[in-house]
């Protein structure tokens, strides 16, 4: 690994180049990636080579070693710029750039290997295909394999003058990104950059005399940026294709020209594709609007994509751009050498009034020149997580899609999407279809990216037509739903938006000379802050456009109002559109009891299904917690008959984008649904708002019946039955058959609403249902390939549908809504039942009524489904629905292709006649002769003799106990022999060893010693296991070398230090456990850091060797943790710094790890704190994780850790325990063959847990690359855990997961059993090595061939395909041990090391002195006091990068005289912050915002002051810091459990959303607080409480003295006004408490009057 110092652009030194240099009408715009599509600062590539202003190149170097450079002699930016270089070992360059910015990037050099195409396809442009052939529908497989991050940015004049100068900024700015981008395996090819801007019609002109050409007329000719193939022959075929259409259609081709390129400048890859670039220049006679010009030019190039197509050398023609407005530059360079590559770029008679530029970064290794960006339209950055759905509805469109502009040849410029494409190209070319077909750039982006409109305070009151525009698209456009920030232009509008969640910054600000300037990071150029007469931050679905033309700028209402009022949209929705009434719910059941019984029998319920799911959400309203994890076999591979749905798994966002938070942010979420035909949606009318709308999926029978009466939907019923009377081969698949075509037919007559329905009076014993989510399915992609999709909705009238998970597949596979029968009836029956009656009667159960009952279901439902979509970062049903996020685990080809074309089945399964079979099965029961009288129990979730088997069964736990108890060798073979001899449960119990050598004496194997410091145990929170367990399983694993895991929660400090008074086994430091020895420490080696950061402090953190960032949990990815409060004792609520008795939630990963650079700066942070301990990076298996695991070892991490589906938990959902994750066998195999193929196999530690029990399962993992073993549920197991499964509930009988003092104290384990149990699997591994003649692990890490399929047969299915697991991409360049042993990654140079090299600073910190000092900081400088404490006072002047004085502890004193980024403060544990803009500003500080998003995230101490506004999420799980701040975005104090914020001035929505401790003033001086508050929990009131009066005076009175603070001084000049404006939020473990009470103590009260006075 080479760590190099990179600078910026070069035109930064040679002449004051700065954008702000000169007085000129700009309005600058640069977004350095708001979008999950960005890269880190630091994250870039894999290896770069620096050039610098001398055209000095280094020279490659292949070592691994780390050096680096840095200059810190900063350079005013007043100055006029120049270059400082210093060398260093011969081959290192940096430079500084003229305004003092440094970057600091790391690098990874990898071998040269260049990859074929390995199955990642990603043309970056549509493949047009003939309309003759059959549509094809998105595949998961080609999206996974195309994820990246971005920088982008544009600069407008607002005169619409061209200028050179603009290019020239642009491109400066571009080259300030380079460390958002990624290069590629050369060090010099980048994934991409790109400029667009208007037609520098004086420059070709210029060109076009030189030729002999005719000057162009510029109204009439379009200009094209071309592609084509490399090789002569075909770029003269390519070209002649072009030339016959543009002949077609009537257009003259005037020119060719070659673009003049610098190759020398091109890196090895890039040059290896580089296409041959060349210009067309085309004269359009017979139009003369400039809309149909586009157009024409527009049919051309679709044309020309169709043509190009059949002919080999389709793939290598690219249109970069084709218009009479604007043009493209761009190619699979670094942004920094984008102006050198393109001699035109540097020419000053290159001229444009704008220019947007992007920057790309891609997980993956071969990045392609198509796909660098600005695409024709957009510059897009971030992720669209529902793409499948997308791409699936815009295909169902084309039939439909229609506009007079077209002049009936809507035929020609079809398709409009390509699943081989990336998600921009996706999302550009829906845009470019609305665009072309009329519609402006700002109503596009509003059609296809609406904001969170729904009872949103500002827009219902003041902009309703605003809300009527959404509402009326609602219906005809799904979301692209996902974290994005856009740019667009057509040449006459710039502008830019963010997506509903805001879920990436973007700061702006305007000068005098009105050049506004937005970034997503402060300090990316230098500017002179006196002129700055505005700052701000474009919030949550806010957008901002320039009309080019009448040179104004429209903020986010205007834009919005000016669409909105184009259309009556509310007049067309009050007289067109319907909503769905809610209907009564039936008060009594429809059947007998025994009937109900041969229903439930017949589709497939278990007492289990009924007693754990439908019976708790009836009473209780919500889903069932559960425990322990999912031990039992994948449905493909049970002996038991599963229902459909259970081969399904829920797909769930992890690093390359958020998991959203349905909790605390709800209001951002949606489960309203349309029914009815979508119209032409090009077209806008009254017609297409004739639909209905629901506002939940969730049907009971009176609201089916009552669709059934709407005259417009005319529905159909389609029964799903199939008949096996001539017998069962063959007979599903007809069935399907048949329901297509009576679908089909049914919707051309015109049928709106298909109801397929299992609902039968009689069940017939020939007529077994057909599995429901089958029928949707294959109805779905019928009506999709035959363009019919868009005319109908489908709703599922079944019995087959119970838990959250199966309504989402319904409706992840076509349903628009579901009517769960069978479960509604079950709930009425359940509520008649005497033993529910006796329990309402004593008082053992809440009273609800019937209807209650089944409402509660309901609530239950929607509660499960806004989970469900939110682990996949999807806020909208409407996006959801058809948008497939599963993976199959278990089902054939030819099943997936039929009914769930697109979704990724790896391993293959079961056939059409074998999930006849399965269904029949279920439905025999209900007409056996002895037909049961009570519903048979599975055993799917609590382990019972005669159900289906169970990984952690008590007679496993009892042999191991003897074991590791007895230590007889004897009773552990035993144990060995129970797992050897148990059923098929796993993936890897289809694999056994074979080998060709021969076997070799134990004793030449590699000892146990070794082997067990590759163990490690999981991540158990103390909280969710108790005091006892927690310390045993940390000093066992410190006795053999393993790491434990704190899991989060923090450490009591008095584990930190190794025992020294043990007498007998026993300790006074830890009375409560037994069997110690002398020299034991109970800490746990790796500490983990959650996303509720409880007890994450910066000692904490110090006083680990390793840290885990926990990103998900294989019980419950997607999801944040719970501790119930009964589980909070006073200990645990000291340790988590919250309040006892108060259950504790973690939010779901996305405050501070929301993206692959976010995670990058965490991973920063962390090393930054503590540079001798390891990071980790605890990932969960799924479809994708490699890519994904890609951009995490990119991005600095130490080890990976993959966790599989079955890992436990403390407490969790069932529908998560059971439906969401994949086999880790999948995920390790994955990770480690896309690391190996990306040069990063060695860079990382790759971890594996879930499920190990023994040395058979650490070899598998081992052949499968993985080089550390993680043991959870068996470690606890191993101390005395007898599998109760009732952990969530605090009542564990042998106290190994309460809090309760008398169950604790039957605590039975021992450390040395662990001890026991580890080394026992370390022989297990020893003999096996030595049966297969290897002397140690690392010799079979990764060898596949290792392994081979046994020889056995499934009850279900011989179809299963394991060929995946089998194969094999290569070995890494280094052993595992090597791997394992490599240093620390570090972080480079950073402005700490010089702060504590300081003299002074180190001797202040020696000698506990005070010391005082200056230094300019930028935005590079992140994490900035992460690794200096002791009493330093420091004041710092500049721009602050991310993370500034993150984990500041006691003693610390920093001011910041400028501004800062993202997340200042975070984790701080004490000291003090200052934040505060420079003294002569042209803005007003308290309207201004100063500091980024997610500020005090999980502070634990300290006092912030900011003079100016904070972003989103301020103080998000604040513990205790007290801070106060001038205004904030949306979300404040969310999570808080401590501490006291006090805000003077306005918020967003959503405040105190979960906040359960601590305090929050707000000042209300305009009466618009009260609905912004989520008033789940806090109470609001006046600041009564004398107690609380002081705090709030000192508090403001402290920040006036700091920062100077004008709003402050005026609210205390006239105290006794202000004060009865402030509104105090209390949370109920607050309200006894002297600050919240007025009645608390009278003699405070005396000292108050007085000070008042």
């Amino acid at each position: 690994m080479s760590l190099q110092s990179l600078a910026h652009v070069n035109g930064y030194y040679h002449k004051p180049t700065s954008v702000f240099a000169t007085k000129r009408d700009l309005l600058f715009l640069d977004f350095v990636g708001l979008g999950v599509k960005r890269s880190n600062r630091r994250l870039l590539g894999t290896g770069v080579s620096v050039k610098s202003v001398g055209g000095f190149s280094k020279k490659r170097n292949w070592s691994y070693s780390i050096k680096s450079v840095l200059d810190f002699d900063h350079v005013d930016s007043q100055q006029s710029s120049h270059v400082k270089q210093k060398r260093r070992k011969g081959d290192e360059l940096c430079d500084v750039g003229g305004n003092g910015i440094i970057r600091t990037t790391l690098v990874i050099e990898k071998r040269m290997l260049i990859l074929g195409d390995l199955e990642y396809k990603e043309d970056g442009y549509p493949s047009p295909c003939l309309l003759d052939i059959i549509i094809k529908v998105a595949k998961l497989e080609d999206i996974l394999a195309e994820r990246g991050a971005c920088g982008v940015g544009f600069i407008a004049n607002l005169d619409n003058k061209g200028s050179h100068q603009i290019v020239e900024d642009a491109l400066t700015a571009l080259g300030c990104m380079e460390h958002r981008g990624g290069c590629g395996a050369d060090n010099d090819s980048g994934d991409g950059s790109g400029l667009m801007t208007s037609i520098p019609w004086e420059f070709f002109n210029d060109w076009a005399e030189k030729q002999g050409i005719a000057s162009f007329d510029k109204l009439h000719t379009g200009v094209g940026m071309v592609f084509l193939p490399k090789d002569e022959e075909l770029m003269e075929q390519a070209k002649s294709v072009i030339v016959n259409i543009f002949n077609q259609e009537g257009l003259e081709v005037l020119a060719w020209r070659s673009v003049p390129v610098n190759t020398s400048i091109v890196g090895y890859y890039a040059r290896e594709t580089m296409p041959n670039i060349q210009q067309v220049f085309v004269r359009i006679i017979k139009e003369d609007d400039a809309d149909d010009i586009e157009r024409e030019l527009y049919i051309c190039r679709k044309l020309i994509e169709r043509a190009a197509s059949s002919e080999t050398w389709g793939t290598e023609l690219y249109f970069c751009s084709l218009s009479n407005q604007t043009i493209v530059y761009k190619g699979m360079l670094r942004s920094e050498v984008l102006g050198k590559f393109y001699y035109d770029l540097q020419d000053d008679v290159y001229k444009s009034p704008f220019a947007i530029y992007h920057r790309r970064y891609s997980t993956n290794t071969s990045p392609r020149w198509p796909l660098a960006q600005p695409m024709r339209l957009l510059g897009h950055n971030g992720e669209i997580n529902t793409i499948q759905g997308n791409l699936n509805w815009m295909q169902s469109r084309e039939n439909s899609m229609q506009s007079p502009v077209w002049r009936g040849r809507e035929n020609e410029i079809r398709p409009f999407g390509n699943s081989k494409a990336s998600d921009s190209a996706n999302l550009d070319s829906a845009a470019e279809l609305f665009i072309r077909s009329g519609r402006t750039p700002e109503e596009a982006m509003m059609i296809l990216v609406p904001e969170a409109y729904k009872n949103h305070p500002t827009l219902s009151i003041k902009y309703p037509e605003v809300i009527d525009f959404y509402n009326y698209y609602k219906g005809q456009m799904e979301a692209w739903d996902g974290p994005a920030l856009l740019l667009f232009s057509d040449g006459k509008t710039v502008g830019a938006c963010l997506d509903r969640n805001g879920l990436r910054p973007a700061r702006y600000w305007r000068t005098s000379d009105n050049v506004v300037y937005v970034a997503s990071e402060v300090g990316v150029l230098p500017i002179d802050d006196s002129k700055v007469t505005m700052k701000g931050r474009l919030g949550p679905g806010m957008m901002i456009t320039v009309d080019l033309v009448g040179g104004q700028v429209y903020e986010n209402t205007e834009v919005k109002k000016r669409v909105a009022l184009s259309s009556p949209y509310g007049k067309w929705l009050a007289e067109k559109m319907r909503a769905l009434e809610p209907a009564s719910y039936l008060s009594s059941p429809t059947m007998e009891n025994e009937t109900t019984l041969r229903y439930q029998q017949a589709y497939g319920y278990s007492s289990e299904d009924v007693q754990m799911i439908i019976e708790t959400m009836a009473s209780e309203g919500k889903e069932p917690t559960f425990c322990m994890g999912d031990d039992i076999p994948l449905a493909v591979l049970s002996q038991k008959s599963h229902m459909l749905y259970d081969y399904f798994k829920q797909r769930f966002a992890q690093v390359t984008n958020p998991a959203i938070d349905p909790l605390r942010e709800g209001l951002v979420m949606s489960l309203e649904v349309n029914l009815g035909k979508r119209g032409n949606i090009l077209e806008a009318g009254p017609e297409n708002a004739s639909q209905v709308t629901l506002s939940s999926p969730v049907l009971n029978e009176n609201e089916l019946e009552a669709l059934f009466k709407d005259p417009h939907l005319k529905p159909q019923i389609i029964p799903t039955f199939f008949d096996i009377r001539k017998g069962l081969d063959g007979s599903l698949e007809k069935t399907l058959a048949k329901l297509c075509e009576a679908a089909d037919e049914a919707v051309r007559n015109g049928c709106q609403l298909l109801v397929l329905s299992d609902r039968s009076d009689e069940l017939e014993p020939t007529r077994p249902a057909v599995p429901i989510l089958l029928a949707v399915g294959a109805v779905h992609q019928h009506l999709i390939q035959n363009g019919l999709r868009m005319s109908a909705s489908i709703v599922a009238d079944t019995a087959q549908c119970f838990s959250t998970h199966h309504f989402a597949c319904l409706i992840g596979y076509g349903a628009s809504a579901v009517c769960p029968y069978l479960a509604l009836e079950t709930c009425r029956q359940w509520r008649l039942s005497k033993k529910t009656l006796n329990l309402m009667r004593n008082g053992k159960m809440q009273m609800v009524s019937i209807e209650k009952g089944q409402n509660n279901f309901r609530k239950a439902v929607n509660a499960g489904l806004m989970k469900i979509l939110s682990k996949m970062g999807i806020s909208l049903l409407s996006s959801y629905c058809g948008a497939q996020i599963f993976e199959i685990y278990g089902l054939g080809k030819e099943v997936v292709d039929l009914a769930f074309t697109g979704s990724v089945s790896k391993i293959g399964g079961l056939t059409f006649d074998e999930l006849a079979r399965e269904s029949l099965s279920f439905w025999v029961k209900a007409f056996s002769e002895d037909t049961a009288k009570r519903l048979e129990n599975f055993g799917f979730i609590q382990m019972r003799p005669g159900g289906e088997y169970h990984g952690n069964n008590p007679e496993m736990s009892k042999l191991l106990h003897k074991a590791v108890r007895e230590k007889r060798e004897s009773a552990y073979s035993v144990y060995q022999q129970h797992l050897a001899n148990r059923p098929v449960n796993v993936l890897r119990d289809l694999f056994e060893f074979k080998s060709e050598r021969s076997p070799i004496p134990v004793g030449k194997v590699e000892s146990a010693a070794s082997i067990v410091e590759r163990f490690c145990t999981g991540g158990m929170s103390l909280g969710a296991i108790s005091r006892e367990t927690h310390e045993a399983i940390a000093i066992a694993m410190n006795r053999i070398g393993g790491k434990s895991n704190s899991g989060e929660g923090g450490e009591d400090p008095i584990r930190w230090t190794p025992l020294s008074d043990v007498v007998d086994g026993y300790s006074p430091t830890l009375p409560h456990l037994k069997g110690l020895q002398n020299g034991d420490t109970a800490t746990s080696a790796i500490k983990q850091v959650a996303s509720g950061r409880f007890g994450v402090t910066p000692t904490f953190l110090v006083n680990a060797d390793q840290i885990e960032i926990k990103i998900a949990q294989g019980a419950k990815p997607g999801e944040g943790g719970q501790l119930p409060g009964k589980k909070v004792s006073a200990y645990i609520a000291r340790l988590r710094n919250s309040k006892p008795g108060v259950p504790l939630i973690s939010p779901p990963p996305h405050h501070d790890i929301y993206s692959i650079e976010d995670l990058a700066q965490l991973i920063f942070d962390l090393h930054q704190i503590n540079p001798k301990a390891k990071v980790s990076v605890k990932l969960v298996a799924e479809a994708g994780i490699g890519t994904v695991a890609s951009g995490v070892a990119k991005g600095n991490a130490d080890v990976i850790q993959i966790s599989g589906h079955d890992g436990g938990t403390g407490a969790s959902p069932i529908s998560s325990i059971k439906h969401a994750g994949g086999p880790w066998e999948l995920g390790v195999t994955e990770t480690h063959q896309t690391l190996i193929a990306n040069g990063l196999r060695e860079r990382v530690i790759l971890r594996v847990d879930g499920g190990f029990k023994s040395g058979v399962d650490v070899l598998m993992a081992a052949a499968m690359g993985a080089d550390e073993y993680g043991f959870g549920s068996i470690a606890m197991i191993a101390t005395g855990c007898v599998m109760a499964r009732i952990c969530h509930t605090n009542n564990c009988p042998v106290g190994v997961a309460s809090q309760r003092e008398e169950l604790r104290a039957r605590f039975p384990g021992v450390p040395g059993d662990l001890v026991n149990y580890f080394l026992y699997v370390a022989e297990e591994v020893r003999s096996t090595l030595a049966q297969l003649g290897y002397e140690k692990l690392d010799d079979i890490i990764g060898h596949t061939e290792l392994l081979r399929p046994r020889d056995i047969s499934l009850v279900k299915t011989q179809h299963l395909d394991l060929s995946y697991l089998l194969s094999n991409v290569g070995f890494p360049k280094w052993s595992s041990s090597t791997i394992r042993k490599q240093e620390v990654h570090s972080n480079g140079p950073v402005l700490d090391d010089i702060l504590l090299s300081d003299a002074e600073i180190s001797d202040a910190i020696e000698n506990e002195k005070v010391v005082n000092k200056t230094f300019k900081i930028f935005n590079v400088d992140r994490a900035v006091c992460g690794r200096v404490a002791g009493a330093v006072a420091k004041k710092f002047e500049g721009s602050a990068g991310q993370s500034f004085a993150c984990f500041l502890t006691p003693g610390m004193n920093i001011r910041l005289v400028g501004e800062a980024n993202d997340y200042v403060g975070k984790g701080m544990a004490g000291g003090e912050l200052v934040v505060t803009p420079v003294e002569k500003t042209g803005f007003i500080p308290e309207e201004a915002a100063i500091v980024g998003n997610t500020c005090l995230y999980g502070a634990t101490g300290g006092q912030l002051f900011v003079r100016g506004k904070t972003g989103e999420r301020f103080a998000v799980r604040n513990s205790l810091a007290q801070a106060v701040v001038e205004g904030t975005g949306d979300h404040c104090c969310e999570y808080m459990t401590g501490g006291c914020v006090i805000v003077l001035g306005k918020v967003g929505r959503n405040v105190a959303a979960g906040m359960t401790g601590g305090l929050a003033y707000i000042l209300d001086d305009d009466d618009t607080l009260i609905p912004k508050i989520n008033k789940e929990i806090v109470k609001i009131q006046r600041v009564v409480a004398p107690v609380g009066q002081m705090q709030l005076k000192s508090l403001i009175e402290a920040h006036v003295e700091k920062t100077g603070s004008t709003k402050g001084a005026a609210i205390l000049k006239e105290w006794d006004k202000y004060l009865p404006l402030f509104w105090q939020l209390v949370p109920p473990s607050e309200e006894d408490t002297p600050e919240a009470c007025a009645e608390y103590e009278q003699t405070t009260t005396g000292q108050v009057t007085v000070q008042s006075a």
